[in-house]
């Protein structure tokens, strides 16, 4: 299935790997995370090329998936973690960037990277469950997009503005959940 979706070229993934490098440093600043409780994050960022079946889908850009890990040398549940998956979808990323060309992939990716990044960080600080209601996680998504907003804002990123008109949607209170 995956094979006749778009996928990101060589230069649209060196793009990415930059927007991760900085959406990691943005998002770890806001949080104030030391190195070390950066580096306590189990996650991995993955473009189409490396997602299974189950983990490619129509419509977001990006999803995140939560799976249990294990270390091989231990046999007890108590060492299990959370593992959590970030998975861009190149192709909705890239059609949304042809259909719309006043985004450009580096803002674009860094918005989509940071938010993603930021649900993990709620996840693991417990400010989020991974497991919430519907209800509950279109707030969550609400709130998400308003700390990636207020992230991105200060950070020195040419061309966001069309981003941010993009996503803007999702900074309004959202009415339909009361």
């Amino acid at each position: 299935m995956n094979d006749e979706l778009k996928r990101l070229d060589p230069d649209q993934i060196r793009v990415i790997n930059e927007s991760v490098a900085l959406g990691e440093e943005l998002v770890s600043n806001h949080f104030k995370m030391s190195v070390n409780e950066w580096l306590r994050l189990r996650y991995d960022i993955k473009t189409l090329a490396n997602l299974a079946g189950e983990e490619i889908i129509h419509g977001p850009f990006a999803q995140v998936i939560r799976y249990e890990g294990k270390r091989p040398d231990r046999q007890l549940g108590s060492a299990t973690y959370d593992f959590y998956k970030i998975c861009l979808q190149d192709h909705a990323i890239l059609d949304a960037l042809k259909g719309m060309p006043e985004l450009a992939l580096s803002p674009f990716s860094l918005y989509i990277i940071t938010h993603e990044l930021i649900h993990i960080v709620r996840f693991c600080k417990f400010l989020q469950r991974f497991d919430a209601s519907p209800e509950e996680r279109m707030r969550e998504e609400a709130r998400v997009h308003a700390a990636t907003h207020e992230i991105l804002s200060a950070a020195p990123v040419t061309e966001m503005a069309p981003v941010f008109k993009f996503y803007d949607e999702w900074r309004r209170p959202i009415d339909r959940l009361n």
